[in-house]
């Protein structure tokens, strides 16, 4: 498995991935994302940004996050101070066809190697109430579960709020 960083050519294949992923969220009755978000125009942001890191397997991407220090402003509500400077994954996701094979776990790594690099000591992430699989990975990485959030640009849905401090 190999990290890079996206560029405007990957977009394509990353709503091909997308139109893979959604219908399994929603299947499992998560609806965090949808034929709205994340879309070109979000993925294009992050690329120009530099901060959309793809994992891939045999050339394919397997996985896609973006590493950012935007953090949300809800995340005051659990009482995350936003004053902290922090990594933030954003839009974490794995081809379906490569679940089991470390891609999340590749991808939160290089979290973790940024917020090094920055001298950053905070690793933060959201996640819909409905993903188990990622409530389950966070802490096994040494996250801890910091509360529940609403995000204003997802209203009706509930998402939980994860803190690494490094």
């Amino acid at each position: 498995m190999t990290l890079r960083l996206a560029t405007a050519d990957d977009i394509p294949a990353l709503l091909n991935l997308l139109s893979r992923i959604i219908p399994i969220m929603h299947e499992s009755g998560n609806f965090q994302w949808d034929e709205h978000y994340p879309n070109a125009t979000v993925f294009g942001h992050d690329i120009v940004r530099q901060q959309l890191w793809l994992a891939l397997i045999d050339g394919a991407i397997a996985g896609l996050a973006a590493l950012t220090e935007d953090q949300e402003p809800e995340y005051a509500q659990v009482g995350l101070d936003l004053n902290e400077r922090a990594i933030v994954t954003h839009r974490l996701a794995v081809d379906p066809a490569f679940r089991g094979q470390g891609v999340a776990v590749a991808l939160l790594n290089q979290a973790e190697q940024l917020a090094h690099e920055r001298g950053i000591r905070f690793l933060r992430v959201d996640t819909n109430s409905e993903n188990q699989i990622t409530q389950r990975l966070f802490p096994k990485l040494g996250y801890r579960y910091a509360g529940e959030i609403s995000l204003s640009f997802r209203p009706g849905l509930r998402f939980l709020a994860y803190e690494k401090a490094l």
